[in-house]
């Protein structure tokens, strides 16, 4: 190998750095008309009518749109029933309403806020559980209730198993929002290329995206071309639609180039987060430490609309029992509608939500059994050949044991896992060590037909001269793009300047799907290397050119009743241990250190592996500490980043270790499976033992904000002072 496996610069960073990539904000033209939206401003309404007189009459103002002027006013990646513009009724505080168009960002923001709007308020509903049961309020009219989905998943008989097992435990958890936080907010241009429309943004599926807007004006796709600037990254926010349609509506219907660019409170508010989710948990096992039966009910709220809630809801069901082989299992996953934002696609897409129960439990029973938490996780991980959940055999590259002993080792010589924390006599100060451990799919499941297609064309004659690859697939900031040309490059044993990229143009490039689900390495990967061996088959001699569409092995969608189905082709697995320290007179907890230990396949551009890992670690401090979302009456409370509070570069540790194992994939290119998600999955479980491990105090709901320590420590106190009055007596 001469490329893979190198760290290869990537071409954009010098312009990134700089300030010379352009992102979306930055495209807006002379000449372009401006465009604001009117949000509702409330979370659950009747529309009584919209009055765009005094907006119309404003100086600059060009055009007011409403629902009327939308040829098919439905959208969804998943389900179809979010519209462009509200007709009828709002759902929640950030729908849109009303789309204005004006000669300057002024006058379109006046334009806005003379549009008037009736409304009749109608019940609220904001918490997923009371949105269930019978008789709530309807988010949806036409649906029989606000259960959005179900999925269950049933394997050997839990009951039985818990009235055998030594140790039974039960807890509840509750995981919040969380916002992507992107460092573009929504922003894009809509323009004509002779008779084309053009949507020029940043997104996470180019063709998805042109299918969708295809159908919204009722266009051919061929008619419609979506093209991505640098885009200021995504992490599953950018797969639903948000200020795409508006543009493409207004350009349309005007024949004008039209711009927009979301404020942050507007993007906070107007595009979808991850799922919050209530989780009740019951564990059992043996005191050889082989846990027997785990039982789960997780109620997901979805917010006003579907996006992807149900595909969500089937990731956090089939992770409820982590990455452990476990002979009975029971799990009951709900998503319901709300009137709070909605919610779709964030990095971990489920997982984190479920394996920050899942780990817990399997913490407390390894205490419970008094047990080190290592050697139960030993006792009971996935192996080559184990069965999931859904009576299915996991695909082979099963690296979650190696991934672990890794981690340990790496925890004991760093950290001293397994010795006494080194706190001060009488300080208030707290030193504890947590582990966890944590697996994700990598690439669309449970059915879904998942492919990538890329074209490979040769130029040259005796030798090859230059090369030109094709595939629709989006850079979101964690360098996709000089990775698959350095597969392409490697493939025909040319040089990496021989290869140009053609990716950002629904139009030039095929559809090589999504940037998400960590898949675009292996997919996107493995469809550039087979054209680029087809290509080269043909190429002595003259030019040659090969398309190739990549299928990975076939998924099933679950049994209803049993959850019996193969949900994936491929897995990546993780282990960390993290050091904390717990000011126990504040609740405030800083994270010390992290050994994050990845099974990777193989690392095409070990740099880049190593800066995925290290960037999730801080989305991962984010959500497990600080990043506080909050709704209240379906409003966002938490709308600025003064009050969403992002960790900053003083809320990470400087010691850092990404380990980065390489055990083949059979299904990716070199071996090379996804990475992007993985450091997520456990973070949140390792803090909450390492918290434990401090202070003897359990923390069952994210974030884990100094006030709910403090509180678990006075909860962990109190109960420790009964037990010893107890003993004395």
């Amino acid at each position: 190998m001469t490329l893979i496996g190198k760290s290869v610069a990537r071409p954009d960073a010098l312009d990134k750095v700089t300030g010379e990539a352009r992102y979306p904000a930055d495209l807006v033209r002379d000449g372009m008309l401006f465009l604001k939206v009117v949000f509702a401003r409330r979370a659950h309404a009747r529309i009584l009518s919209i009055d765009a007189t005094r907006a119309l009459a404003h100086a600059g103002v060009v055009a007011v749109f409403t629902a009327a002027d939308v040829p098919y006013n439905r959208y969804g990646l998943i389900d179809e029933d979010q519209p462009v513009l509200c007709e009828g009724k709002v759902r929640y505080s950030g729908d849109r309403v009303a789309l204005v168009a004006a000669l300057t960002r002024e006058a379109a923001q006046a334009g806005a806020n003379l549009v008037h709007v009736e409304y009749e308020d109608l019940p609220v509903i904001c918490d997923a559980r009371a949105a269930m049961q019978a008789g709530a309020a309807l988010v949806h009219e036409d649906r029989p209730s606000n259960v959005l989905g179900h999925v269950r998943i049933r394997k050997g008989d839990v009951e039985s198993a818990f009235a055998q097992a030594d140790v039974v435990l039960e807890e509840s958890f509750q995981t919040s929002w969380q916002e992507h936080a992107y460092l573009q907010p929504d922003a894009g241009i809509a323009y004509y290329e002779g008779d084309k429309l053009v949507v020029e943004t940043a997104g996470q599926w180019l063709h998805e995206d042109r299918k969708q807007l295809a159908k919204i004006l009722r266009l051919y796709e061929d008619g419609l071309i979506v093209r991505y600037a640098k885009i200021g990254g995504a992490f599953g926010g950018r797969e639903d639609l948000s200020v795409q349609p508006l543009l493409a509506l207004a350009t349309w219907k005007l024949k004008r180039p039209t711009a927009i660019a979301w404020s942050r409170e507007e993007s906070i508010v107007g595009h979808t987060k991850r799922h919050p989710y209530a989780i009740r948990s019951k564990w059992a096992a043996r005191k050889d430490g082989k846990i027997v039966a785990a039982q789960t009910e997780l109620i997901a709220d979805g917010g006003a609309y579907a996006s992807t809630s149900i595909e969500v809801l089937k990731g956090a069901t089939l992770f409820a029992s982590g990455t452990y082989e476990i002979e009975n299992i029971s799990s009951d996953g709900y998503v319901a509608y709300t009137n709070n934002v909605p919610c779709g696609a964030f990095r971990g897409f489920g997982s984190p939500q479920a394996q920050f129960a899942a780990e817990s439990m399997v913490t407390r029973l390894a205490l419970a059994l008094n047990m080190d938490p290592a050697q139960i996780r030993r006792r009971n991980m996935y192996r080559e050949g184990g069965i999931q959940p859904t009576q299915a055999p996991l695909p082979a590259g099963v690296g979650a044991v190696p991934v672990l002993e890794r981690c340990l080792q790496e925890a004991t010589s760093r950290l001293g896992y397994g010795l006494p924390p080194l706190n001060g006599a009488g300080s208030h100060i707290k030193r504890g060590v947590g582990i966890a451990s944590g697996m994700k799919n990598v690439g669309y499941s449970f059915g879904f037909p998942e492919q990538a297609t890329a074209t490979v064309e040769i130029y040259g004659e005796r030798q090859i001269d230059r090369v030109t690859l094709r595939i629709g697939a989006a850079d979101c900031g964690q360098g996709a793009h000089v990775v698959l040309r350095q597969i392409c490059a490697e493939t025909l044993g040319v040089p990496l300047e021989c290869i140009d990229l053609i990716a950002e143009d629904s139009q030039e490039s095929p559809n090589a799907g999504s940037a998400s689900a960590s898949r675009m390495t292996l997919m996107g990967g493995r469809a550039v290397k087979d054209a680029s061996e087809a290509a080269l088959a043909r190429f002595p001699g003259s030019d040659a050119k090969a398309t190739v569409q990549f299928r990975p092995p076939r998924t099933t969608p679950l049994d209803p009743q049993t959850g019996a189905g193969t949900p994936n082709y491929s897995y990546g697995y993780t282990s960390q241990a993290v050091e904390v320290e717990v000011d126990t007179q504040t609740g405030l907890v800083r994270v010390l250190r992290i050994i994050s230990v990845h099974d990777v396949g193989r690392a095409v551009n070990k740099q880049q592996v190593e800066g995925q890992i290290e960037g999730c670690l801080a989305q991962a401090v984010g959500y497990a500490l600080t990043e506080n979302f909050q709704i209240r009456d379906g409003k966002v409370l938490t709308p600025y980043f003064s009050t969403y509070l992002l960790p900053t570069t003083l809320d990470m540790p400087t010691d850092v270790y990404p380990v980065i194992l390489e055990l083949a994939d059979p299904v990716g290119p070199y071996g090379a499976r996804g990475v992007a998600e993985m450091a997520l999955i456990p973070f949140a479980a390792a803090v909450a033992c390492a918290i434990h491990a401090a202070t003897g105090a359990w923390v069952t709901q994210l974030p884990m904000t100094p006030e709910r320590v403090l509180r678990a420590i006075e909860v962990a106190n109190a109960s420790s002072q009964v037990s010893e009055r107890a003993s004395s007596l």
